[in-house]
This record gives structure tokens, C-alpha cells and sequence, in this order.
């Protein structure tokens, strides 16, 4: 066996053996939640609702931040085919700016999570959404649960491919390299071509 592959097995062990492990060992249907796109300048906050069979499980599925964009893209579509649910929710600049980001990301997560129908959800970090079933919300739960890693990558891949069709409809801002992040180059352009509709105006007041 391989490094690699001796790395992702514990990976997959820490993943799946205390939150998805004891749950699935009951017979609970449970689903995993997380976001992306909190902290950007632009774009929307997008938010993925999914429930994971215990078998197959896919070895590479962890949190999205540590995976490369190709393997992130190779992942979600391996989630896409094994998932028993997938939900996908999002907030956009207008909807952020009018309740703030953190009841924004709520209500994106609200519109994943409808039609999931599980008895408990495992939200990475969040709770009191109002859902169905019972909350629990696990801090840096894409790094300890599987099934709120698979949420993860789906969120981002999911934001990814919007920021990149942002890019096209609004060029000159780099939304394909950064995703709306506050990098310099983002800053640069946005102070040099003003904020476009994709843009948070409750988050770039201080650059323009």
C-alpha cells in the first residue's frame, strides 16, 4: 500500500468513526451540511445539504480547503452519484446586504436542507435553523465528520463554478482566480472599475 493510500484510509477513519460512524451503526438517516462563501467580496453564499450511505465510501472526500480544484471537481462527482440526498441553497449580494451574512447563510442552508427529510442534521459550526429533524451543530465539522465533507466539497465546487461564470459576464475583476475573495488583485480592480451587481456593497464600503 501506498503512502497516499495508507493517509487517505486514516483520513477516511477519522472522517467516517465517531459522528457518521455512530450514527449509521443506529440506523439514523442524518444528513451533513456546510457552506462556502461567507468571507468574499462578491458572490453569492452558497450552502449544500447531503446524505451519505455508509457504503461505498469515497476515499477521497474531506474537507474542500484541502483538496486541489481538480480533485475537488473528481469528488463532487463521485458524491453527486453515490449520494442518497443531495440539496443545494444560496443567498446572493442583495440578500446578504439586507439581513447580514450570518442570516444569509442560514437561509441558504434552510434551502439545501428542504426536502432531505432526516432525522438529524450535522451542521459544520451553525445551528438554529429551524430544521425538521434535531441540530448539532460540530465545530470544524468538515475536518472531523465525512458526510458534512461531502457538503463541503459540493458548496464549493457548486460557488466555484458560479464565480467562474461571473468572470465571463463581468471581466476585469478575476473572479475565476480569487472567487470574489479580497485579494490585492481584487481590491485593485474593484477600486479602478467600481463594484458590478455581483458585488457585496455591506462588504467593500471601506475599498471604494
Amino acid at each position: 500500500m501506498t503512502t497516499i493510500h495508507k493517509k487517505r484510509e486514516e483520513r477516511l477513519r477519522v472522517l467516517t468513526q465517531t459522528h457518521d460512524g455512530f450514527l449509521w451503526a443506529q440506523g439514523i438517516r442524518f444528513a451533513g451540511m456546510d457552506e462556502a462563501g461567507r468571507g468574499p467580496l462578491a458572490g453569492n453564499v452558497v450552502a449544500a445539504c447531503v446524505i451519505m450511505p455508509p457504503e461505498p465510501l469515497i476515499p477521497w472526500v474531506d474537507d474542500s480547503k484541502k483538496l486541489s480544484a481538480v480533485r475537488r471537481e473528481q469528488v463532487f462527482n463521485e458524491i453527486m452519484k453515490t449520494a442518497l440526498f443531495v440539496g443545494v441553497g444560496q443567498a446572493g449580494p442583495e440578500e446578504i446586504d439586507e439581513i447580514n451574512i450570518l442570516e444569509a447563510t442560514k437561509n441558504a442552508m434552510r434551502r439545501a436542507a428542504a426536502g432531505a427529510k432526516a432525522d438529524i442534521y450535522l451542521i459544520d459550526a451553525l445551528q438554529g435553523l429551524g430544521l425538521s429533524g434535531e441540530e448539532r451543530g460540530i465545530i470544524h465539522g468538515d475536518a472531523l465528520s465525512y458526510s458534512i465533507a461531502a457538503a463541503s466539497i459540493i458548496a464549493k465546487v457548486t460557488r466555484d463554478r458560479q464565480m467562474e461564470a461571473l468572470d465571463r459576464e463581468y471581466p476585469g475583476y478575476g473572479f475565476a482566480g480569487h472567487k470574489g475573495y479580497g485579494t490585492a488583485r481584487h481590491i485593485e480592480a474593484l477600486r479602478a472599475l467600481g463594484p458590478c451587481p455581483a458585488h457585496r456593497r455591506s462588504f467593500i464600503g471601506h475599498f471604494v
